[in-house]
């Protein structure tokens, strides 16, 4: 694997062709980068504003081995890309991050084994292979609880919670690909996420504590800082710097956490790339987690995340976000951020925008959470 920095004019492989492919294109370009995105879907967002593209579904193994051919260094940008993908890619061209990443990240199971040996502290679970153990699991951990998929979940999709012990059977033949995990239910005051970047150097910079709302399963909001006691908020940055180190990542990860009433943190779920909650760094700090992922990945020394403006991130979804796009707009506080999606089906990300507000100003933070967007 090349250390020194790839020059301008390079091409960086993008796996997936979504918005967070968009934006990690958009902030290539800007570093002088060419991008080549690879995905099944045509004219999806990021297949709009890269360079080259392939259209082909992630288990062609000729169109990948073309693809390595045309890029300098390849990354992806969710992490349900298969195993098998990286694997046709490999000894052809760097993937950043790589198999470790996205294997551990892809199976609950092995991520909450991975938080655990990485020192970042999770609710108690068990894996779920039968109903016989799913019973026995709830008689150790009790009611309420969660049961997911260990595969393929996201924005609530593949998990059940459940309440009573009737519902247990209902939900274990209902959810699948199996096997499943339960998991405690976390009493917890707030959704809370932290952002890091390694470099190839293995450099870490880590983002200030955000705090997530969401909303029918899906994010609606995030506020940048989070509103927590400076201990928690240190404890945050230092929860994902380790996860960061401990995956040997090159590139950006998000580690979801939740705040409980005594102001500890319980770690829940990584994502080894951008994430939805850090989409406030592209206005509010000097360099957003795209341009960090595309520094780490073309090897560049890592930006500061310093953070200028105080910020709400507001998710624009389904057709009211197909509606609130003209408001957006016009305001005079927002930079409103649309991805190019077609239509506007129910709960699909169309769209985001980030509301500025003047720096260490917990009243405006505040008054934002108090009111909304």
């Amino acid at each position: 694997m090349a250390s020194s920095p790839l020059p301008p004019g390079s091409t960086i492989g993008i796996l997936g062709s979504g918005q967070l492919g968009r934006m990690s294109a958009i902030a290539a370009a800007r570093l002088g980068y060419r991008t080549h995105v690879f995905g099944p879907e045509p004219d999806s967002p990021g297949m709009q504003v890269a360079t080259a593209h392939t259209l082909a579904a992630y288990e062609d193994v000729e169109a990948l081995r073309r693809f390595a051919g045309e890029v300098d260094v390849a990354t992806f940008e969710f992490e349900n890309v298969p195993l098998a993908t990286l694997e046709a890619l490999d000894g052809r061209v760097p993937c950043r991050p790589g198999l470790k990443a996205l294997s551990i990240c892809q199976d609950r199971v092995t991520e909450k084994r991975f938080l655990a040996e990485a020192g970042v502290p999770v609710a108690p679970w068990r894996e779920i292979r039968t109903e016989s153990e799913l019973q026995a699991a709830i008689a150790e951990i009790g009611l309420p609880a969660v049961l997911k998929t260990t595969r393929l979940g996201y924005d609530g999709r593949g998990q059940a919670v459940l309440r009573r012990p009737e519902d247990a059977a209902a939900a274990f033949a209902r959810l699948e690909p199996k096997p499943l995990i339960l998991e405690a239910f976390v009493p917890f005051v707030a959704e809370i996420s932290g952002i890091a970047a390694r470099g190839l150097d293995g450099a870490v910079e880590t983002y200030d504590a955000i705090e997530n709302r969401h909303r029918h399963h899906i994010l609606d909001l995030s506020f940048a800082p989070a509103r927590l006691p400076a201990a928690a908020a240190e404890a945050v940055r230092a929860h994902v710097a380790q996860v960061a180190a401990a995956l040997d990542l090159v590139g950006v990860v998000a580690l979801e956490m939740f705040l409980l009433p005594d102001g500890s943190l319980l770690g829940n779920e990584i994502a080894p790339r951008p994430h939805n909650s850090g989409h406030w760094t592209m206005d509010a700090c000097l360099c957003s987690q795209f341009e960090q992922h595309v520094r780490a990945v073309a090897g560049l020394p890592l930006g500061s995340p310093a953070r200028h403006r105080d910020a709400v991130m507001h998710n624009l979804v389904g057709p009211e976000g197909l509606a609130a796009w003209p408001d957006m707009v016009a305001r005079r506080d927002v930079v409103a951020h649309w991805y190019g999606k077609a239509e506007a089906r129910p709960g699909r990300k169309l769209g985001h925008a980030n509301r500025l507000l003047s720096l260490d100003s917990l009243a405006s933070l505040d008054k934002a959470a108090a009111e909304g967007f």
